[in-house]
């Protein structure tokens, strides 16, 4: 198969690669390689048309496009989702899919950490008031008119026991943190986990990193948020659209829980009138969905994509998704 593989084109190398990585690995992999920044929904079909090899993070590869490239033999996915390739299509015409994983887990579990650090020790405003002159102006030492609160002792609920969750639990540990590992929604509650409803109830601090399905999609709404404490933390750095944007919006406005910080949403880029980018939302923090974009994690992931190829090549599909 190894000769059979002789071109390669990365659709939207901008998502990954900053101009800070070592692309040797990948170069290394095919004969001949496209690159390509970034490539419009009109431009993927001409661009993948005589390639062996496509790579893609957020392009979608649809029917049509993989239909029209008649040489195509391996998509390879610069991330862990795969809905932005038709599988069916793929799996129709003999294209195997592949996707990266656990490449960007330490800084997933950092930034979340990060998150829930900022939350509590109220730092973002903190800054924000120094920077106003606040300090400056006041009289005593110190400024100390938003709460501090210390992780050590509290609650770190985790939704989402793969990789990512315990990855998270390890740093939360580290700081003196009681762990509490979920079990799904309405699942029977497996050995080492609580039930899904006793820890939403008992967290201090609720992280979610279970994948978006239909089972997740809107888990974290009103009613759930009603069930939380009232001085708990809501972090997101799993999908958007696994929290209602709108009811975490008007709950924070309430003062139903305390605060939460975001790294993704249901739409991104967001619309400037996303219901979570509202300037009068207390205590929320949103960061563009930069969890995982370390530059160790951004390196990794090219490295695996080009061991993905390698391994392809050899006969030996790793991390086949259809």
């Amino acid at each position: 198969m190894t000769g059979t593989l002789q071109t390669g084109v990365f659709l939207d190398l901008e998502t990954v690669d900053n101009g800070d990585l070592d692309r040797e690995a990948v170069s290394r992999s095919l004969p001949h390689w496209e690159w390509h920044e970034f490539s419009t929904a009109e431009q993927v079909t001409g661009r993948i048309g005589q390639a062996d090899v496509v790579i893609s993070n957020k392009c979608v590869v649809d029917r049509p496009a993989i239909e029209a490239a008649t040489r195509l033999k391996l998509i390879a996915l610069a991330a862990t989702g795969t809905n932005n390739v038709d599988l069916d299509a793929a799996s129709d015409h003999g294209v195997t899919v592949c996707n990266i994983r656990d490449y960007a887990s330490d800084a997933v579990a950092q930034h979340a950490i990060t998150l829930m650090l900022n939350l509590l020790t109220a730092q973002p405003w903190y800054w924000q008031s120094v920077r106003r002159g606040d300090w400056s102006n006041s009289r005593q030492f110190c400024l100390n008119d938003r709460p501090i609160r210390q992780a050590a002792g509290m609650n770190l609920g985790i939704v989402g026991g793969g990789v990512l969750g315990r990855a998270t639990a390890k740093l939360a540990e580290g700081l003196g943190m009681n762990v509490l590992l979920a079990e799904r929604k309405n699942r029977p509650t497996r050995s080492g986990r609580i039930a899904f409803e006793q820890v939403v109830k008992e967290a201090d601090v609720l992280s979610i990193h279970c994948p978006l399905s239909e089972e997740t999609r809107g888990l974290v709404d009103r009613d759930l948020m009603m069930a939380m404490k009232k001085d708990a933390l809501l972090i997101n750095t799993a999908r958007g659209a696994i929290v209602n944007e709108t009811d975490l919006a008007d709950c924070l406005r309430e003062g139903i829980i305390a605060g939460a910080g975001i790294d993704v949403l249901s739409q991104e880029p967001p619309p400037a009138d996303h219901p979570l980018l509202a300037p009068d939302i207390p205590n929320l923090l949103v960061t563009p969905h930069n969890a995982w974009a370390s530059r160790s994690a951004r390196q990794a992931a090219l490295d695996q994509l080009a061991a993905i190829i390698k391994a392809f090549a050899a006969g030996n599909p790793l991390n086949q998704v259809n």
